[in-house]
């Protein structure tokens, strides 16, 4: 007789499913948060609170928890007491200095403690493990420096005050101090109240995760290790281990199966893995980012794929620039390359976003090289991977193929080479195959090549397109590849063709776009493809087609400005079904 395990269901009325925590191996390891309004308390009520498992001694004695700047400062100290810096002048700690939080409930190393910072009017109170060990009633506001947010070391990330071990359930509360008195250390994972205006450090899949959406999460640390680290490394990273916390799984949202449940009866059933949240990628956000409108733009926007409408403002890239590369996981959007106004007017940045959230992208790292005319995009739930480009003189059009691992900060690594220089391709992905189709290069050619996403190597030919294009746009589902538009000799194409991703072979006919154009950027979800704007004529249109039929494209709205030579991404499309 079959049986079903029940320790990983989370049903109505059991919250069974484990938290998790970013451990930092106190080497360059930290995370980083821009400065923002949410961090500047003035002379209001706040709370900083989380959970600590202290692995190593701190260097000269401080490890850094929290910190913003000059403004405060709160550290785990070698004595095994916490210690709190808060200034009023920017100049000076002033208001606090040095105020340890001992006692004999004091942190310890290789054990699991709560710590929480609130003031109340103009009472500081610092407690651990519930029990308060430090008060001191001091006036004034806290200054402000406008320096971001630091968890795991110094606000600049100099490494001079790292920590070692692992937090959890990072907490910081604008408007009201959740403690002012002993309490009994909380048992479940940390929410969300209505002041609560960051809580990280709490997903054990996603180390970028805020359970606020207002912010985005740089992590810094070792990345050449991730995600499969050696023996003797320890880069930062996402853990399941915690302090003992369970998660508050909405009831009313059904059963949380994780692994596979077998059946032996007249009928064979798997269930599917993960949440509820984790299988609905059908609806995910699709980004829309840089371009021509007519002026190089830095202008992000978003529309939510499953839904019909115009774009909504997300933020700005780093920088003005068009015919980017951009792929995204289920959590990070990236753009790279392409042309800017930047001297050399070839960029070789690559910016990312929280696709979940709004707000301007931060720098990633760097390509292998500067490269205009990117226009591509592939990438799992894992790696992104850009190919070609032009690059700069004498080198003329890259073959290279870049890699990064889209969860870690880091500058690209070499993948492989493309079947030959290349620009002006495009790029789609199921999970485990990358497609790269056609180019403007000498030799006018309808070659498709594909890589196995998870390897490196170089590309390998997979079929041909029916008609030699470039400057188009593409978009996926797990299983089917979509060819959109394009630039044909001496003119431009209204043309979609598709592929079997896992079956080598040629294109075919899918059906029309409701006009001959170029430069359209397209991203999908799992069931719908959308393409952006365009040449002829700079448009501002959003078009959709349902990948696994056959058909003419649809309106979906418009784009705030019309643009071409733009970069799309999503978080729910074919590469992570």
């Amino acid at each position: 007789m079959a049986k079903l395990r029940v320790d990983k269901i989370a049903a109505s009325g059991q919250i069974t499913e484990d938290t998790g925590s970013v451990f930092f191996d106190g080497v360059n390891d930290h995370l980083s948060i821009a400065d923002s309004d949410d961090f500047s308390f003035g002379s209001g009520d706040f709370t900083i609170e989380g959970f600590i498992y202290p692995t190593g001694i701190p260097q000269g004695s401080y490890a850094t928890l929290v910190t913003s700047g000059l403004s405060l400062q709160t550290y785990f100290m070698s004595s095994n007491s916490l210690a709190l810096y808060v200034s009023s002048d920017g100049g000076s700690y002033n208001m606090i200095s040095t105020a340890n939080a001992t006692g004999t409930d004091s942190i310890f190393q290789n054990e699991w403690s709560h710590f929480a910072l609130t003031r109340s009017s103009n009472t500081f109170r610092y407690f651990i493990n519930g029990i308060e060990k430090y008060t001191n009633t001091v006036s004034g506001a806290i200054y402000n420096d406008l320096s971001s947010l630091g968890i795991g070391d110094y606000t600049s990330g100099l490494g001079t005050y790292e920590f070692q071990g692992y937090m959890s359930n990072i907490r910081i509360c604008k408007g009201h101090a959740v403690y002012t008195e002993n309490f009994t250390v909380p048992t479940r994972e940390l929410e969300v109240h209505p002041e609560t205006v960051l809580l990280c450090c709490h997903d054990g899949e996603n180390i970028f995760a805020d359970k606020t959406g207002r912010h985005i999460i740089a992590a810094y640390g070792d990345r050449l290790s991730s995600p499969t680290p050696t023996a003797t490394d320890s880069p930062i990273g996402i853990t399941t281990f915690n302090p003992g916390l369970t998660r508050s799984v909405d009831a009313t949202a059904g059963p949380t199966f994780q692994g596979g449940a077998g059946f032996v009866s007249q009928n064979w059933l798997t269930l599917p893995k993960g949440t509820t949240t984790d299988r609905n990628r059908t609806g995910g956000r699709g980004l829309f980012g840089g371009g021509e409108s007519p002026a190089k733009t830095n202008t992000i926007e978003f529309v939510t794929i499953s839904s019909m409408g115009n774009a909504k403002d997300f933020g700005d890239l780093t920088d003005s620039r068009l015919q980017c590369g951009s792929c995204g996981s289920s959590t990070r959007g990236l753009f790279a390359g392409g042309e800017t106004a930047i001297s050399p007017g070839k960029s070789k940045a690559i910016d990312y976003v929280t696709i979940a959230s709004t707000g301007n992208a931060v720098d990633f790292g760097d390509l292998i090289e500067q490269v205009e005319k990117l226009r591509n995009g592939l990438s799992n739930n894992t790696r992104g991977i850009f190919g070609g480009g032009g690059a700069n003189a004498p080198v003329g059009n890259s073959n290279i193929i870049n890699y990064v691992t889209i969860s870690t900060l880091g500058d690209a690594l070499d993948f492989g080479d493309l079947l030959r220089g290349k620009t002006d391709m495009t790029a789609a992905s199921s999970p485990v195959r990358g497609l790269f189709f056609n180019t403007a290069t000498a030799i006018a050619n309808t070659e498709i090549s594909y890589i196995t996403i998870a390897s490196t190597g170089n590309a390998q030919d997979f079929g041909d397109l029916t008609t030699a294009r470039s400057q188009a746009a593409a978009s996926s589902s797990s299983t089917r590849a979509l060819i959109f538009g394009g630039s044909i000799p001496g003119n431009y194409t209204n043309s979609i063709e598709y592929v079997t991703i896992s079956t080598l072979g040629n294109a075919s006919d899918f059906g029309d776009m409701n006009e001959a154009a170029q430069e359209k950027a397209g991203t999908s979800n799992s069931i719908r493809g959308i393409v952006i704007g365009g040449d002829p004529g700079l448009l501002n249109r959003i078009d959709y087609v349902t990948i696994q039929t056959t058909g003419n494209t649809k309106d979906f709205g418009d784009i705030s400005a019309a643009t071409q030579s733009g970069a799309a991404c999503s978080d729910s499309h074919g590469g992570l079904s």
